[in-house]
């Protein structure tokens, strides 16, 4: 409790920097100077910084006493007051000036721990902003304190609520830090359960368009009816585009039936190369060097309507799958199971959030609020669910913040075959 109020005023007005503090220039020292010279190519080398004592002071500030920093004084800064007061009475000495306030190494790393959030400590500029705006935070607490203002009802409130924000904070903390203890067995387990998951496929894959593009003479012949069709009447207009409607339908058709061509063609063995440049040349597209091999893709790294896919044999050829954005033609090149240690993070991450979601439900369905309408009027419509946060009011800018457990991470849809589109 001795230090809740610093703590307070510090997470509602500190704004943490983000940007990494630069590195400190190079300092050189007799024994680099007395040593022979470097390489021109040789980078110099930075002297490591001194070490601070932890009973040494960071922060002093004058004129300002600050109980909630309680710490035996420094040697030296001992026998200095004690020397000056020599001559003066004890008392009268005090009663003239107030006990500077000294915060040592040790005290500061203290309070920045406490402050940060997330098991990554503050950096150096996060530490420099703390220490700028800490004498402003005593000076004007200390200030408050003698108003009495640290009596008044509306400091007792908004502590109250501020001290149960922190303890939903640190609870959240431990419930993460209990989640994140997976044991290798259990890790084991789920992965000799579920292999599918971490089966990694390269695969060759044919892209035919849906619709053909239209040729350099169709677009000009197109461009040219434009200003006829000015001239036409409705019955006239209506007919013109019945007629595009099955032009179209028509090419939609023989596209359709080409990838049912280029399928029996692909069993037959041939390369898939050749097949996906007569797919673009019977479109109206020309790819000198397409691309047909896949990177490496796991069994969510396709759309779901493609997912048949991974139940293929190596060499085995995939049936025509279409969708909007045309028809695809699937080939596996080869199957492999990733080993534990390449996916066991992964699956450390996927056990962590499901333990963290289970736990956290224990917790939040432990107990049920009950509000009076009368008194707070109706319930706005339902949005979309969201986990209300748990920090407190104000607290550090940039700092990480709870969130609801992560979702099972997606591998990314691998890139599509040189195409004009791509599947949904």
């Amino acid at each position: 409790m001795r230090k809740s109020w610093l703590v307070c005023v510090l997470m509602g007005t500190l704004a943490w920097g983000q940007a990494q503090p630069a590195a400190p220039a190079a300092q050189s020292t007799p024994a680099a100077e007395q040593a022979s010279p470097a390489s021109p190519a040789a980078a110099p080398k930075e002297a490591a910084p001194a070490e601070v004592p932890m009973s040494a002071a960071v922060i002093t500030v004058k004129g300002v006493s600050c109980p909630e920093f309680s710490h035996a004084a420094p040697a030296s800064t001992a026998a200095a007051k004690t020397g000056a007061a020599a001559g003066k009475t004890g008392a009268a000495a005090t009663a003239k000036k107030p006990t500077d306030c000294v915060i040592t190494r040790a005290e500061f790393e203290k309070l920045t721990k406490a402050l940060q959030q997330g098991p990554t400590p503050l950096n150096a500029q996060q530490k420099r902003t703390l220490a700028n705006q800490l004498p402003s935070a005593i000076a004007m607490s200390e200030t408050a304190k003698k108003k009495g203002l640290d009596k008044t009802e509306g400091y007792t409130e908004t502590l109250k609520f501020v001290k149960m924000r922190i303890l939903a904070q640190k609870m959240q903390d431990s419930v993460r830090e209990d989640a994140d203890k997976v044991p290798d067995a259990k890790i084991e387990t789920y992965y000799k359960e579920n292999p599918e998951a971490y089966e990694q496929f390269s695969l060759d894959r044919l892209f035919i368009p849906k619709n053909k593009q239209a040729t350099a003479e169709e677009k000009e012949e197109a461009k040219n009816e434009a200003k006829e069709n000015e001239k036409l009447t409705d019955e006239q207009q209506k007919a013109k585009e019945a007629a595009d409607k099955a032009k179209q339908e028509k090419g939609e058709q023989e596209m359709t039936a080409l990838a049912e061509t280029l399928r029996q063609r692909a069993v037959g063995g041939e390369d898939f190369i050749k097949l996906q440049k007569d797919a673009f040349e019977a479109a109206g597209t020309k790819v000198d060097n397409p691309t047909v091999n896949l990177p490496k893709v796991r069994r969510t790294g396709l759309p779901p309507a493609h997912a048949s896919v991974f139940d293929l044999k190596v060499g085995e050829v995939s049936a025509v799958i279409s969708d909007n954005g045309g028809h695809y033609i699937y080939k596996v090149v080869s199957k492999e199971v990733l080993p534990l240690d390449q996916v066991k993070e992964e699956i450390h991450t996927k056990l962590k959030g499901e333990q963290l979601k289970s736990m956290m439900d224990k917790y939040t369905n432990s107990y049920q609020a009950v509000t009076n309408e009368v008194y707070f009027g109706p319930a706005p419509p339902p949005g979309p669910a969201r986990r209300p946060r748990m920090t407190p009011p104000g607290g550090p800018q940039g700092a990480a913040q709870p969130a609801t457990p992560p979702a099972p991470s997606t591998p990314a849809q691998a890139p599509a075959t040189q195409a004009p589109a791509k599947p949904n």
